[in-house]
């Protein structure tokens, strides 16, 4: 499912991958696709809209920014598990490889969000971070599901 066509403007977008599912987020700054990568990660789990009534607090640090892509993600999915939660709305900064983001959202409800999986964990298959020539940020893996 494609959000947004315009790889200039933010987006985000789901792809199919065997049995499993990948997720891409693209934007003008390092910081928005990442986001928009989570926002990938939600729209694949559900097509209702998530209200951003509690929000969550995230840090991660890795060697590189592949890396912490795939610590980033992780940090969502162990959040979702642990909180029963979806979530809808994030916030991200890097500095140095170390990132700290807040995460809003809700506890799951079946009949609003119907999930269509459960997501294990980001994976290192398909990774990857990259600045194209345009400037644009793209950030991509395969989800676990």
């Amino acid at each position: 499912m494609i959000v947004q066509s315009n790889m200039h403007a933010p987006g985000w977008e789901g792809f199919p991958h065997g049995a499993d599912v990948g997720i891409r987020g693209w934007g003008p700054t390092l910081e928005q696709a990442f986001e928009q990568a989570a926002l990938a990660l939600t729209g694949v789990l559900t097509d209702a809209d998530v209200e951003t009534r509690n929000s969550v607090e995230v840090e991660c640090d890795a060697p590189n920014v592949e890396v912490l892509f795939v610590e980033w993600l992780n940090a969502i999915i162990y959040e979702m598990a642990v909180r029963n939660m979806i979530f809808g709305a994030f916030k991200v900064t890097i500095e140095d490889l170390h990132l700290r983001g807040t995460i809003w959202g809700e506890p799951v409800d079946q009949k609003k969000h119907a999930p269509a999986c459960e997501p294990k964990g980001a994976t290192y298959t398909a990774l990857r971070v990259a600045q194209g020539e345009d400037g644009t940020f793209l950030a991509e893996c395969v989800i676990d599901v």
